[in-house]
């Protein structure tokens, strides 16, 4: 299989409130909106990625789907998330495998890791022999 583009969908209990989280809260980029003004399907850049928030459940969704974002300053982020009353269910730390990571949660409860690749740490290096 040859992947050309990806993106994850979410299909909140609330759209809206998901909407103003991802964008008004973690400052994602809109890629795209489409369908009605009024209640938009909206894409967001995830990096080289997207994220995909329309349509609606029936409730909460977020169990089912988790984010990986990487970030620069995970630190920074954890303070600027915090200020806006997003929901942190783990503070930033450095991890056994050597990445910083903290974990959020959106409005519906999926869960968002935000990731900071330190400086020193092997995915900043090519692995492949010389």
């Amino acid at each position: 299989m040859e992947v050309l583009s990806s993106r994850i969908l979410l299909r909140p209990a609330d759209p809206d409130r998901s909407r103003r989280f991802y964008r008004d809260g973690l400052g994602l980029a809109v890629y795209r909106e489409f369908g009605p003004p009024g209640d938009p399907g909206v894409v967001f850049f995830l990096g080289q990625g997207f994220l995909e928030v329309s349509g609606r459940s029936e409730g909460a969704s977020g169990q089912a789907v988790g984010i990986w974002l990487q970030v620069r300053d995970v630190r920074a982020e954890h303070e600027r998330l915090a200020a806006l009353g997003v929901q942190v269910t783990r503070e930033p730390r450095q991890e056994p495998w050597g990445l910083v990571e903290m974990w959020i949660e959106d409005p519906d409860g999926t869960s968002v890791v935000l990731v900071e690749v330190p400086e020193d740490h092997p995915l900043r290096r090519d692995q492949r022999p010389s």
